[in-house]
C-alpha cells in the first residue's frame, strides 16, 4: 500500500496526474462525460433501487461519485447506495475543491463530501447520501482481498497506455470476481486487449460509441456463473 497523494499540472482549471500525464477527467466537459461513459454504460439510473453497489478503480477527485450521487437523488427510488472506490493516489483536499468547483449543479454534493470524508478515513455514511469507501493502496492488491460484490463497475484508471497497472488482466478478473451475477462495467477505452480480458473474465463485451472525440468505449455484462 501506499499514503502517497497525487501530484498535479493544471490545464484550464483540470487537474492532470503529473504521474501519468494524463487528465482526471475530460477537458471538453467531465461530468457529461461521466453521464455517458459510467451512468449510460451501466444502464443507470434504471437500474437505480433496493441497495445498490457500485465500486470503481480510480477515485481521483471524487467527481463520478457526485454524478452518481445526484442521479440516485433525481430517481428518487427506495433503497441505499454504496460506493467503493480504489485508488492508490489520493488527491489533497484542497485539490478536490478546486477540481470540483467546475462543476457548480454539483456544490451541495460536494461540499457534504469534502467536509466529511478524508483519505484515509475508512466507511463514511455521507450525510442524506451515500455509504463511501475509498480503500488506498495498489489495487492490484486491494482488490483482491476485498469482501464486497459490485452490482457496476466504473473502470476509471488513467490511459492503459500511461497506466497499464489497473488494466492488467489479473485485475480485470478480480473486478470479474467481485461483481455480482448480471453485473456490469464500464469504461471510456475501446482497447483490443481490455475487451479481451473481459471477455476472458467472463463478461459479455460490447464495443459503443464513447464520449466526445472518442469514437467508442466498452460496456461488460457478467454472465459466468459463480
Amino acid at each position: 500500500m501506499t499514503d502517497q497523494t497525487a501530484k498535479l499540472d493544471w490545464k484550464g482549471g483540470v487537474p492532470i496526474a503529473r504521474a501519468f500525464d494524463d487528465p482526471y477527467y475530460s477537458l471538453e466537459n467531465g461530468l457529461a462525460e461521466t453521464e455517458h461513459v459510467f451512468l449510460a454504460g451501466n444502464d443507470l439510473p434504471a437500474r437505480f433501487g433496493g441497495d445498490f453497489h457500485i465500486a470503481e478503480l480510480g477515485f481521483g477527485t471524487g467527481l463520478n461519485l457526485l454524478v452518481t450521487w445526484a442521479a440516485w437523488d433525481k430517481a428518487a427510488r427506495p433503497g441505499e447506495l454504496h460506493f467503493t472506490s480504489f485508488e492508490a493516489f489520493p488527491m489533497e483536499p484542497h485539490d478536490m475543491r478546486a477540481a470540483l468547483a467546475n462543476f457548480p449543479t454539483l456544490f451541495p454534493y460536494a461540499e457534504t463530501l469534502l467536509a466529511e470524508w478524508t483519505p484515509g478515513a475508512g466507511t463514511v455514511a455521507l450525510t442524506d447520501g451515500p455509504t463511501l469507501h475509498v480503500i488506498i493502496g495498489d489495487a492490484r492488491e486491494t482488490l483482491p482481498v476485498w469482501q464486497g460484490k459490485a452490482d457496476a463497475w466504473f473502470l476509471d484508471g488513467f490511459s492503459p497506455a500511461k497506466n497499464p497497472e489497473l488494466w492488467e488482466p489479473d485485475l480485470l478478473r478480480a473486478v470479474a470476481d467481485h461483481t455480482k451475477p448480471g453485473g456490469t462495467a464500464a469504461t471510456y477505452s475501446a482497447a483490443g486487449h481490455i475487451r479481451r480480458s473481459l471477455t476472458e473474465a467472463g463478461f459479455a463485451v460490447t464495443r459503443i460509441p464513447g464520449y466526445g472525440r472518442k469514437r467508442h468505449m466498452t460496456r461488460g455484462r457478467l454472465t459466468r456463473a459463480e
